[in-house]
């Protein structure tokens, strides 16, 4: 199956991903990052087949991430999770090659279909 690097500052959130998304098949990297240099570091160390971020974190929000993915990683999928609704956003996270959106809470199992196209 495939590699799969979840983002996010919650501990909680990371474990709930990293557990549905293994049963599921694929092999999992979590993480929190305090920089895009981090991130930058990560995906280059360990390069994913698909990115699984939360938007808002404390250190850095999910276009911070999605600039330091593409920048060593042009078309792996990325996948943001946010809590809240902003179309705007949304729009802009799209043209920087943000693959889908997925708007929290969510079930493991919804998860795991939403991203069956993209791995």
């Amino acid at each position: 199956m495939a590699k799969i690097l979840v983002i996010d500052d919650s501990g909680f959130q990371r474990k709930f991903l990293r557990g549905f998304l293994e049963e599921a098949g694929h092999e999992v990297e979590d993480f929190l990052p305090v920089s895009g240099l981090e991130v930058l570091e990560k995906v280059k160390a360990w390069p994913p087949d698909l990115v699984v971020t939360d938007y808002a974190m404390p250190h850095l929000n999910g276009m911070e991430v999605t600039r330091m993915i593409r920048r060593a990683l042009k078309d792996v999928p990325i996948v943001m999770l946010t809590a809240s609704w902003n179309p705007e956003r949304d729009a802009r996270l799209k043209t920087m090659g943000v693959r889908k959106i997925l708007h929290k809470p969510m079930t493991g199992p919804d998860l795991v279909e939403a991203l069956k196209d993209l791995v």
